[in-house]
């Protein structure tokens, strides 16, 4: 069943690891990429997209204020936010947006474990 994904990191290489692992597994999902927090609210507005990969530190929005700005558009969608810097505070942020925080680097473990929160 294909679905779709928006991949937004301001780390071109990490959308690129990150698309390479999920097309792998998946591909016929269709995926977008945003290299800012304001550039994938943008690519998101009229879209269907099911699953959404969020950097938390990036230019132009954070990962946070994407999520709080695209949830109430994508009630339906599941939400990940990727970091290198999980402490108690991003944690409990994480979960009071309802998205899953899963620990960079981006390796084929930390994004299965991303797919698997997806599909499952």
């Amino acid at each position: 069943m294909s679905k779709s994904i928006l991949i937004v990191d301001d780390s071109r290489v990490s959308r690129m690891m990150i698309k390479s692992i999920v097309l792998d597994k998946y591909p016929d999902w269709s995926i977008t990429e945003a290299g800012d927090g304001q550039q994938a609210i943008d690519v998101a507005k009229g879209k269907h997209i099911d699953y959404f990969s969020v950097d938390i530190n990036m230019p132009n929005k954070n990962g946070f204020a994407v999520i709080e700005t695209l949830k109430p558009d994508f009630p339906d969608s599941r939400f990940v936010l990727m970091t290198a810097n999980i402490q108690k505070a991003t944690l409990e942020h994480s979960k009071k947006l309802g998205a899953l925080l899963i620990n960079k680097p981006i390796t084929e473990d930390s994004v299965g474990s991303m797919l698997t929160y997806f599909i499952e």
